[in-house]
């Protein structure tokens, strides 16, 4: 599933060149998760004044509201010149002066939904609900270890909510666990000030370290020009089950958390 670091990947490998073009023509494919919410004659004629991210969502500003986009469990968007006729999986253009951005995906858990603002509609509904950015100011040790302290999960859990800080998916949480010495299966309200500070710092700094690499590509990840990320060959845990620890001489053990495989170092990382 595309995380935090692939969406904004995807958003900076676009969000200029689309910025300021106008909206010639939409195409719907196949049912996505929620319908478009407007009739796609309203999108033509207007133009695209931005491209952001908040957590897993862009949202594609217009003269008029805009479209929030969700890349699902295995979208991903792609910006150029019109090309050939859509492929099966392709199943959203928004065609402009400038190029189409589509959308492709396999299994159909992504949308874009027009919502009048991100404070109102459908966007508001969707966005309501999720934690802090990584990389803001306020996510800090004292704001994790108050959030943690709510919590009677294990750590790993707990970030993988969305609803404490957002973007900590699956491997990414892994790393951060990792590069702050903690357990993942420490009970999340027993962490100290201390080792809050540690994991926010981690979490950041792993996120920025994946947006740099161009996220991970385990299957079909690609950003908007069809480049694949690289974060996963440096990955210190994730995916190295039966490995040695990068750190010290234990061994990379993989267990399953909330239906989510776990990797970690039991040797250096402690409850």
């Amino acid at each position: 599933m595309p995380e935090l670091p692939e969406v904004e990947v995807t958003r900076q490998s676009f969000a200029e060149r689309i910025r300021g073009a106008s909206v010639l023509h939409v195409r719907l494919g196949k049912a996505l998760r929620w319908p478009l919410g407007c009739a796609p004659e309203v999108l033509k004629g207007q133009t695209v004044t931005g491209v952001t991210r908040r957590g897993k969502y862009l949202w594609l500003a217009l003269d008029d509201g805009g479209l929030l986009m969700h890349l699902g469990m295995s979208g991903s968007l792609g910006f150029g010149p019109a090309g050939g006729a859509p492929g099966v999986h392709d199943h959203f253009d928004l065609v402009t002066d400038r190029g189409t951005l589509r959308l492709t995906d396999p299994r159909r858990f992504g949308a874009v939904v027009w919502s009048p603002g991100l404070e109102s509609g459908m966007a508001a509904k969707l966005l309501g609900s999720l934690g802090i950015e990584p990389f803001d100011e306020g996510f800090t040790g004292a704001y994790l270890h108050a959030a943690l302290q709510r919590r009677k999960v294990a750590v790993k859990v707990a970030l993988l909510g969305g609803d404490i800080v957002v973007g900590a998916g699956n491997i990414y949480a892994c790393e951060a666990l990792f590069d702050a010495r903690i357990d993942p299966r420490t009970r999340s309200d027993r962490l100290s000030k201390p080792r809050c500070d540690l994991l926010a710092a981690a979490v950041r700094g792993t996120l920025l370290r994946a947006v740099e690499a161009g996220g991970s590509t385990l299957r079909n990840y690609r950003n908007a020009d069809g480049d694949a990320g690289r974060f996963q060959s440096l990955a210190s845990v994730y995916g190295r089950a039966g490995e040695p620890c990068v750190r010290c001489d234990g061994t990379v053990r993989r267990i399953v958390q909330g239906q989510r495989a776990t990797f970690f170092c039991a040797g250096c990382q402690k409850r």
